[in-house]
This record gives structure tokens, sequence and C-alpha cells, in this order.
């Protein structure tokens, strides 16, 4: 199967009931409500039974999100990086932080498929830019290698292209999808998430949007709106810790610099700190944020902390929905990642 299909009937944390810090969401709770971002998935599942490297089985995909529809490369966008720990392959970071821009569309993928998929983002900006003979491809990975052939490096030019030319908006398309087709947060099936949070700000309301790609978390330490659940609801097949990342994409339509942006885009890492994650030694932990505001900047650092506490509770909404949304997925030699029951999961939430 290669596509995408996301219409599960597993919840989302508000369809559970769950308010999750203070601010409201954006009208879908999802990083598409910051105004002319889109999202597009690309997920590649194919295959069944023993690893064959190069042959399958298949479990994985690739993730686009772009901060509006029209050429980056010629309208730039304001943007910012945060490490929390550099155990990773991400690609493109270090420009943006030089220059404070974002030049490329923002692709997820798998660890080693990094290069591969650089090389396809590289391809659809010098076909938008003739006469352009450089280029920064920005790329966020995570390690799916339990479920998928990873160094089969399955994931193709055509993919990348698909994922960029059916980005969309609205887009709440969550768990096992794109780049999240073979992650696992917390022991659970996790993958992708998101949620979004609106501030108001002297001067305005301006909406944070998140996207995470979750691979990440001891289960004995998930938490759900402050509950811990891992000391009584963990997945029976998890021993021990799974290494693992995670990627958090920020979107904003604030008008800040990109120094300010990076105060922002630090405080995600408390977003995910309450869901459980400690950010352990062999994590690849990375925010890249973006503000596609029109508008001069003019917010006073004064006035950054709604911003704050927008990046905050949408970063851990978004964790907490990569599980909830998650599929069972069978990967190679077997291999096993489970859905979070949400029956035992509720009967635990209303207990704690």
């Amino acid at each position: 199967m290669i596509g995408n299909n996301n219409d599960n009937g597993r919840p989302r944390a508000s369809d559970l009931g769950l308010k999750i810090g203070l601010l409201s969401p954006g009208n879908n709770n999802s990083i598409t409500d910051v105004p002319n971002v889109l999202v597009g998935h690309t997920t590649i599942i194919v295959g069944s039974g023993e690893l064959e490297i190069g042959a399958g089985p298949i479990r994985t995909g690739v993730t686009a999100i772009l901060p509006h529809e029209g050429n980056l490369f010629k309208q730039k966008v304001t943007a910012a990086t945060h490490i929390i720990n550099g155990f990773g392959k991400s690609i493109g970071l270090i420009q943006i932080n030089e220059l404070g821009s974002l030049e490329s569309p923002i692709l997820l993928t798998n660890t080693i498929n990094s290069w591969s998929v650089a090389d396809a983002v590289v391809d659809y900006l010098a076909s938008n830019n003739p006469g352009i003979y450089s280029f920064n491809p920005v790329v966020g990975e995570c390690n799916d290698n339990y479920l998928n052939d990873i160094l089969g490096r399955h994931v193709k030019p055509h993919h990348v292209i698909n994922a960029i030319t059916s980005a969309c908006s609205p887009n709440i398309e969550e768990g096992s999808i794109g780049a999240g087709t073979g992650m696992t947060c917390f022991g659970w099936k996790g993958g992708i998430g998101t949620a979004s949070r609106v501030g108001e700000c002297p001067d305005g309301e301006y909406t944070v949007g998140i996207l995470v790609l979750t691979n990440t978390g001891d289960p004995r330490e998930l938490r759900i709106d402050g509950k811990l659940i891992g000391n009584t609801l963990i997945p029976s097949d998890i021993v021990s810790e799974p290494p693992g990342s995670i990627i958090i994409i920020l979107a904003t339509d604030a008008p800040v610099t990109s120094r300010q942006l990076s105060r922002i885009a630090s405080r995600a890492t408390f977003g995910l700190a309450r869901t459980g994650g400690i950010a352990s030694h062999s994590s690849g932990d990375f925010v890249i944020a973006f503000s596609n505001s029109d508008y001069r900047p003019s917010i006073s650092d004064a006035h950054l902390t709604p911003l704050f506490r927008a990046a905050i509770e949408a970063t851990e909404e978004a964790i907490i929905n990569s599980i909830l949304k998650a599929t069972t997925i069978v990967g190679r030699d077997g291999n096993l990642r489970h859905e979070i029951p949400i029956d035992e999961l509720m009967n635990v939430l209303n207990k704690v």
C-alpha cells in the first residue's frame, strides 16, 4: 500500500474530553490553523515477513510542511531552530540559524533516507527556480528500523514530490502516516501528531501550530494531561526504554524576529517534558520553527509569554495525539508496535 488513509476512528485528545493547558486551540487544533501552512504525507507499507535489506518489509514514509503555497526560495520566511539533544541526522539547520530564514519545504522521514529526501527537495526547488545553483533543503528524521527496512532507503523522489504537491490545509491527519508510519512513542505506536493554540498579545491574537514526529520516550514515564499513565498501563512487549527521537515543527503567524522565534521554539522542550520525555543520550530532538507573517516584527520581548505558553501546550497535545491516533503496525521480522488501548487508557485516566 502506498498512500494515505487516516480515517481510522481513533480519538484525538479533545475527543476524550481532555483540555490540555489554559489556552484555546485553533479551529482544527492543527498546525494548519496557522494561515497558509500546508501539510502533506506519503505513506509506504509494502510486504511482510523476514527482513531482506533492499526488499522490505517497508513501513515508512515522508511528511512535508510548507509555510505557504508560493515559491519558498523567492518568498523566504523567518525561521529558527532549537536543539534539545543533537544525536540526529537533520539537514539544513545551520543555515537557518545563520541567516534566520527558511527557503525550502520542511521534510520529515526516516534517518537513513535523510540525504535522498534532501536530494529530491533540491530537484523540486531547482525545477521551480531555473538559473539558481544553490539551495538549502531542510530535512528532519527519526529512526524507524524496528518496523522498517531502513537500510533499503525506500523513500524515493516521487514519494517526496507527492508529499509536497499533495500538501493541503486544513490537515489533521495523525498517527501511523507519512514519516510516522514506522515510529514508536513511549513504547506504543506513535508517529505524526498535531495541535495548535491561540495566544493573545497586546497587539492581537496569534496562532502557534505544532506538528510532531514522535519516536521517543520511556513507557514508564508517559503522562497525559499531567497524569502518570506508565505506572499502570504499559505495553506488554516492551522490556526497556526504546532509543528514540522527536522532531517538532513550530509554525506561527506572529510577527517575530528569528531571535524571538528561537526563544519560542525552545519552549517546546517543556511540552515534551510534560508528556514524560527526557531527551536521552541517543535522542535526536530538534525544533524547527518558522513565522510566515507578512508584517514587520512588532512584538516586544515582554509580550512573548502567551506565545511561549502556546508552544508548550500545543507540543504537549500534539505528542499525545500522535499516540492516540496511531494504529497497530506489524513490521519486519514480525516486529509489532501496539496502538494504545483507548478503553483501558480512559479507565486509568478516570482513576488517577
